[in-house]
Parts: C-alpha cells; structure tokens; sequence
C-alpha cells in the first residue's frame, strides 16, 4: 500500500472507498466469544499482517483496523494522511488455551521488520509505524522481554524500534481491507511485496503453524 504508488492497478478501488458514505463501509468488530482472547499488533501494510496472523494455529479471527491515534472511527484515507496519528493495525482473537500471548507477540515480530522507524518496504509515514498494545501489565512485560531477546539474536541488524503502548481503542477497517490478501492474490502490491512477508513468517514460525499452511 505505498501511497506514491497507490499500488497502481489498485488504484480505483482505494477512490472507489474513499467515496463511498454508506453506513455498511466499515467491518463489524466481533466480541470476544467465552474463552476467547484479544491481542492488537500495527506492523505495516496490514493485509499481510492479517493474513500472518491468522495462520496461527489457536488465532479465530483477525480483523484490519487502526488504533494508536485519537480521530474516532477514522477512513483508510484519514489514516493514510497521516493526520490521526493511527497506524495500521490488526486485532487478533484467539484461544489462550491453544496459543500463548508470548507466542503471538513471537509471530509478530517475524510478520514485519521491526527495525524500521515509520517505514516497511516501499510504504512510509507514522501509519506504518510498528507498534504493540498491551492490556495487562503482563502483557507489557512479555512485550519487553520479546524485544529484549530479538535484539540479543540479532535475527535483524538494527534494534527493534517497536513502540509498547497501552491499549485503548481499536476501529474497524473498511470492509474491504478485511481479508484481502486471500481475496485478491493477483494485486501487484500482494505480489510483490506482502507474499514475500508472509512467506518469511510461515518459515520463522512453521511449527506453531495451522497444518494446511505448513507446506
């Protein structure tokens, strides 16, 4: 989603949404089901983030959205101005029975460069920024920790520039940002530069993978 580039055979859809005032334009934020659990991740583009995360095993739903900023119930064009302070972001439910809170924080580091400052690949500006929400110390805690062992790995050569922030509100993206990766495989950003990133997640993360994504 580089916005110089509009991702270029993309380009009337984003216009498409962007004019469309319909009541129905946003997705439905579910709620937790009994047992079910919420984490909330912004690393880049979230069309691979989603999709990334969803291939967990134990993750239920993953939903697009934007969270960090203070405009409520902000557009994709709000966000993409830059002028919200929103970043890209995706909303995880799972079940803690299955997955750990540890072991998605694990995933999403692998699911974008946390290195970067406002910046994954081509796409640049706060709304790309990478960025973790906790809701309990514990979670801040096992957040820190992560950074603190992926800097010591030097799996990446610079430091994890991750901001750790409480969590407060998460809106829903437009309806269809909501599995667009698995819906439109032929767009040449998804091509290009999200296939590539979620090919290296299911590598990092095989064996806590769903079986039909371990190929």
């Amino acid at each position: 989603m580089n916005k110089l580039m509009l991702y270029i055979a993309g380009l009337f859809l984003f216009v498409g949404c962007a004019s469309g005032q319909s009541s129905d334009k946003f997705a439905k934020l579910p709620q937790p089901k009994a047992g079910e659990a919420v984490a909330t991740f912004g690393g880049g583009c979230f069309w691979s983030m989603s999709e990334a995360m969803s291939e967990l095993k134990g993750v239920n739903k993953v939903i697009s959205g934007y969270a960090g900023g203070d405009t409520k119930n902000p557009t994709y064009r709000e966000v993409s101005s830059q002028n919200t302070n929103h970043a890209e972001t995706v909303q995880v439910y799972y079940d803690p029975q299955i997955i750990s809170y540890e072991k998605l924080v694990e995933g999403f580091f692998f699911a974008h460069d946390p290195t970067t400052l406002n910046r994954q690949g081509p796409d640049e500006g706060t709304d790309y920024r990478s960025i973790a929400f906790y809701r309990t110390p514990e979670e801040k805690n096992i957040l820190l920790a992560t950074i603190k062992k992926v800097n010591e790995s030097k799996h990446y050569n610079n430091p994890v520039v991750t901001q750790v922030v409480p969590f407060t509100n998460f809106y829903p993206a437009e309806t269809y940002h909501q599995s667009y990766y698995r819906t439109h495989g032929d767009n040449p950003y998804i091509e290009s530069v999200s296939e590539p990133k979620v090919l290296k997640f299911r590598k990092a993360m095989i064996a806590d993978l769903k079986p039909e994504f371990r190929n």
